[in-house]
């Protein structure tokens, strides 16, 4: 896989053509030099994201249910309210 990358302004000029090759590779635009955007085919771009879990699965972090979290009291003397004068 070859990456093919285009300017800012060539993008706009040619769209169809970033779009033609977006199918084959992945199109890198650049904004004053740096990359700044990636276009890619919704195949590619289905193949990168493809995950088993969802959000939910991978915030519930199951594997971490036996780590014993105890954390330590806050001392009240290092509170203080506020100065809001």
């Amino acid at each position: 896989m070859s990456i093919v990358t285009v300017s800012s302004r060539e993008f706009n000029q040619n769209i169809s053509k970033a779009k033609k090759d977006a199918r084959d590779n992945p199109v890198i635009i650049t904004d004053r030099g740096k990359p700044a955007h990636v276009l890619l085919s919704i195949e590619e771009y289905r193949r990168i994201t493809k995950s088993e879990k969802n959000i939910l699965d991978l915030l519930a972090m199951p594997s971490a249910a036996d780590i014993d979290f105890d954390p330590p009291k806050i001392d009240k003397l290092f509170l203080q309210p506020a100065d809001m004068t």
